[in-house]
Parts: C-alpha cells; sequence; structure tokens
C-alpha cells in the first residue's frame, strides 16, 4: 500500500484526530505535540506554553485520498486567519500549522495554502514549516473523544460526521 504522513495542527487535537478518523483513505491518526522545543513535553507543560503544538499525525492513501483533498478538510475545519486560537482554546499550543517531513509535498501543499490565502483575501495564519519534531502525547488523549464521547470539542458535531453525510 502507498502510504504518505502529514503533521496538522488546527487547535485542540482531540477533535482534529476524530475529524480526520472519518475519512476514508486515512490509514491511522495519532496526537502529540510538534515543532517545540527538541525535548519531550508532558500536556502540563505544553498548557504551561512549552513551544509545542497540538497536533495530529495522520497517515494517508494518497490513492484513496490526496493531499490536496485532505489539507481542503483540513482548512474547512480550523480558522486560518487566527493566532494561537481556535474555538474557545487559547494559547500557543492551540495554533494552526502544516508540517511536513516530505519536501516532494510541498508543491502540493503551497498551491492549497495559496488557495486559501486568496480565498481569505489576506495572509493566513498557519505555520508551513518542515516538521523539527514530534512527540507522541500521553496514552489517555489518543482516541479522546472516542474514549470520552461528551468531551468538549471545538469542532461542530456535525463535522466530525462529514464522510458519513457526503457519502465519501
Amino acid at each position: 500500500m502507498n502510504t504518505r504522513t502529514i503533521y496538522l495542527a488546527g487547535g485542540c487535537f482531540w477533535g482534529l484526530q476524530k475529524y480526520f478518523d472519518q475519512f476514508r483513505g486515512v490509514l491511522s491518526t495519532e496526537v502529540g505535540y510538534a515543532n517545540g522545543p527538541d525535548q519531550a513535553p508532558t500536556y502540563q507543560a505544553v498548557c504551561r506554553d512549552s513551544g509545542h503544538a497540538e497536533t495530529v499525525r495522520v497517515e494517508y492513501d494518497p490513492d484513496a485520498l490526496s493531499l490536496t483533498a485532505l489539507l481542503e478538510d483540513y482548512f474547512r475545519v480550523i480558522d486560518p486567519l487566527s493566532v494561537n486560537r481556535q474555538g474557545h482554546d487559547q494559547g500557543i499550543q492551540y495554533r494552526t500549522g502544516i508540517y511536513y517531513t516530505d519536501p516532494a509535498q510541498l508543491p502540493e501543499i503551497e498551491a492549497v495554502y495559496r488557495a486559501q490565502e486568496a480565498k481569505a483575501g489576506r495572509k493566513l495564519a498557519v505555520e508551513l514549516l518542515p516538521l523539527q519534531n514530534f512527540f507522541t502525547a500521553e496514552e489517555y488523549h489518543q482516541k479522546y473523544l472516542d474514549k470520552n464521547p461528551g468531551g468538549y470539542c471545538h469542532i461542530p458535531d456535525r463535522m466530525l460526521h462529514l464522510a458519513e453525510a457526503e457519502g465519501r
């Protein structure tokens, strides 16, 4: 199977993970902390401004789901103009970002990014950077909203059932 990986920060990682898990072509997701200092942080350190972003590692099959489609879905659930805030969540760990490890992905990422910028009519607050580091979050954060169905999520519930509604 053909697999690729992209790292996406979009506010609280609980909802973003659940959101991406619904799509055909997403093979696996894992939540963690990215692009902060090189030391592995705890959740408490991240909440005290360690500099890491709550991020979802998305492994996908590009033959079933293109990176363009995946990124367009990402932009459907974030406010790309908001700095260090998504929904009610505020702080540097809630910043938005697209982090890549394969430079071959960059032209496709940049094309989507430019299209979103044109749509917004101004510069986006979404970081577009190579992945510096990624530290897996504690186990209780993995698939959090599956374990805690009533848990808080800044992403509207209807978006967590988008694939079903759209027949994807």
